[in-house]
Order: structure tokens, then C-alpha cells, then sequence
């Protein structure tokens, strides 16, 4: 009898706000969060190889910090690399929404970015939008089993709604493009600053996406922490709201026993960590969302 394989994967999305020089009441300075934010990274890593770690307003330097303190523990030889640009030039300016991962684990096979505006080849913004966005597009092959992944992060506009609007129909488009209609696994991380009452999420999940919100394929005894993933920093009356997600495509869906599967997926686990310790430093305005994952 022949055995079904799985391939188990953890996915990781966490905006980490940009480091900035003028940081709002109860923010501190990134060089007091990015060790403990490295922390998180490592702790909620380091037992899973087929892991992919997306992150939003990443500034160039963010990044360098990052990958040099995942990697700080494995010499010359690095295990951790990235793909993404910043957004201002398609190189290093601006703010990235890279993608790490393990390159002795998975193949990059091809790394593009798309502008989410009416040039979308070129950095740019378009209709509301108060700054430049963009859509990291990765395709990966696992180096054992040589399945195919269509990996894929994105940070939408704060301040425009039609802009955000118009960037989930584009980020569609691509869905659709770059996993050949439905055949490629795709999974869509990010900051959407889209509620589940509001545009994005409307259009991302509507009845023409393939997409759907991996926090409900998951049944609640398979969830763990906070239910928002926007905190803010503990001052100024900022409410907290659930705008960061993790979206897994396909066209079917069952439910065998404990977990729900939507076509190439099995969602196993669902969890939005907390982001501030008996220290009381908050590592970001933004809590870390975590999905155990399985293709089939």
C-alpha cells in the first residue's frame, strides 16, 4: 500500500516596523528590538528546516541585522539567505518584504517583484496610495522531494483604500500567472492594513480568489495566542486590529478529521505570538503570525 508523503512547512509573517530615528511614544530604538526580535525568529525556527520567514518594512540595514544574527551560529557557510528588493528603487532604498529561507533546503528558481500600481515593472505608486508598495514573488523547489512552491509577501498601503483595492486585484493576476492557473502551491504572506470586513481581504478572499485565510482552515483547538495582530505600542488609543495574514491557494476543499484541507494544503496549526515580555519592550507594533502548514 502505498504511503501518502507529506511535506511539512512552517510559514512566518511579522512586520517589524521600519527603524526609524523618531520613534513614537512606547517605541524604542531598533537597536534595543532587533535582538529580541532575532530572538523570536531563531526560537520559532530552529526546529524546522522548510520554514519561510516573511517580513514587512524591513529596512536594508534591518535586514543585514537580521540575517547576521540567524546566521551568526553557522560560520562561513550561511544557512539563512533572502530574496527581495527595496521598494523605492528595486535594489536598496526604501523598505523590503523579503522572504528568508534555507538555501540547503529549498532551490530559488526564480525571484521577481512587482510594483502594486499602474507600472508595475517600475517603482512606483498609483491612485491613493501614500507610499510606493510592492509584491515579492519567489518560486522555490524543495531539494529533496523537488516540489514546487510559489512563496509570495506583500505590505499594502496604510492610507489608501483604493489602492488597496486595486493591489489585491493585481496580486491576483500574478497568483494566478506565476502558479499556472492553480497548479503551482502558492501561499500569499503580508500586512494587507485590510480588516476581514474590508477591501483587500474582501477581493484576496472573495468568490473568484483561490485564496483563503489559513486562520479559518484551522479548527480553534488547533490555535494558539492573541486573535489581532496589530497591537501598536502600548500608547496614544491606538485600537488593535487583525491585518496581517497568511492566505493558502487552491479551487477545493474537505475537512479530514482534526484539520481542514483546501487542495494541495493541510493546515495544521494557526498562532499570532505576543510581542512584548515582562521587559516591556515591544519588538514591534505588529505581532508575528505563525501557520504549521503540509503539502500533499
Amino acid at each position: 500500500m502505498k504511503t501518502e508523503y507529506q511535506l511539512s512547512i512552517r510559514l512566518l509573517t511579522h512586520n517589524i516596523r521600519y527603524a526609524t530615528n523618531v520613534p513614537f511614544q512606547g517605541e524604542e530604538l531598533w537597536t534595543t528590538r532587533a535582538p529580541r526580535l532575532i530572538s523570536e525568529l531563531r526560537f520559532n525556527t530552529i526546529h524546522c528546516s522548510e520554514v519561510f520567514v516573511c517580513l514587512q518594512e524591513v529596512l536594508h540595514q534591518q535586514l543585514v541585522d537580521i540575517l547576521d544574527g540567524l546566521n551568526e551560529q553557522h560560520g562561513k557557510e550561511a544557512k539563512w539567505d533572502y530574496t527581495g528588493v527595496g521598494r523605492d528603487d528595486g535594489k536598496q532604498a526604501g523598505e523590503y518584504s523579503p522572504i528568508l529561507y534555507q538555501p540547503a533546503i529549498w532551490d530559488l528558481q526564480l525571484s521577481k517583484t512587482v510594483w502594486l500600481s499602474e507600472t508595475p515593472e517600475n517603482p512606483s505608486k498609483s491612485w491613493d496610495a501614500a507610499s510606493i508598495r510592492i509584491l515579492t514573488i519567489s518560486v522555490f523547489q524543495h531539494r529533496l522531494c523537488k516540489r514546487k512552491i510559489v512563496a509570495m509577501n506583500t505590505h499594502l498601503d496604510d492610507q489608501g483604500g483604493r489602492s488597496r483595492l486595486e493591489a489585491a486585484k493585481i496580486i491576483l493576476n500574478q497568483i494566478s500567472e506565476v502558479s499556472e492557473d492553480g497548479r503551482i502551491p502558492v501561499f500569499l504572506a503580508g500586512d494587507f492594513n485590510s480588516q476581514p470586513n474590508q477591501e483587500a481581504y474582501q477581493i484576496m478572499t472573495g468568490n473568484h480568489s483561490p485564496m483563503q485565510d489559513l486562520c479559518n482552515l484551522v479548527p480553534p483547538e488547533h490555535k494558539y495566542g492573541h486573535h489581532h495582530t496589530f497591537s501598536g505600542f502600548g500608547c496614544g488609543g491606538t485600537a488593535p486590529t487583525r491585518i496581517d495574514f497568511l492566505f493558502l491557494n487552491s479551487s477545493e476543499y474537505t475537512s479530514p478529521g482534526l484539520a481542514l484541507k483546501r487542495g494541495h494544503w493541510l493546515a495544521k496549526s494557526y498562532a499570532v505570538l505576543e510581542n512584548r515580555f515582562d521587559d516591556g519592550v515591544f519588538n514591534s507594533d505588529h505581532r508575528a503570525v505563525i501557520g504549521d502548514v503540509a503539502l500533499q
